[in-house]
């Protein structure tokens, strides 16, 4: 279970930092997957963008390689920056809807909170054992 968690987690920092980071105006105008709700947050900005790009890159890093050769010194560190990273982001969000279907609204907030969880999930079962 701890290993499918930091596998989710890897791919979706990696379906945020490619795009981000290699094709920032494309990820600006139709992430998450041409649904182009980002552009709803502008004004588009490339170098924040390839910097976000970066740090998603830089987790999919560590939780694939976590995922590869797991250990409590790495998954507990790893997961609780995670949480700190992605709870600010759902803040912002969930603070920021204007603009937003409410299918869509509701869709990012459940879609971030996730993010949140199954970081909490590896945490939880680690200090249990």
């Amino acid at each position: 279970m701890i290993r499918i968690c930091l596998g989710v987690l890897a791919l979706s920092a990696l379906s945020i930092g490619l795009p981000a980071s290699f094709a920032p105006e494309t990820f600006y105008t139709d992430y998450p997957f041409y649904t182009a709700l980002v552009k709803l947050l502008p004004p588009y900005n490339e170098h924040l963008v390839t910097d976000v790009g970066g740090l998603y890159l830089g987790f999919a890093v560590m939780l694939t390689w976590a995922t590869i050769k797991p250990s409590r010194q790495l998954i507990i560190p790893l997961c609780a920056g995670w949480i700190v990273a992605e709870a600010l982001h759902f803040a912002f969000h969930i603070g920021h809807l204007t603009g937003f279907t409410t299918t869509d609204a509701i869709g990012q907030t459940i879609g971030l909170g996730l993010y949140v969880v199954i970081a909490i999930i590896p945490i939880a079962m680690l200090k249990r054992q």
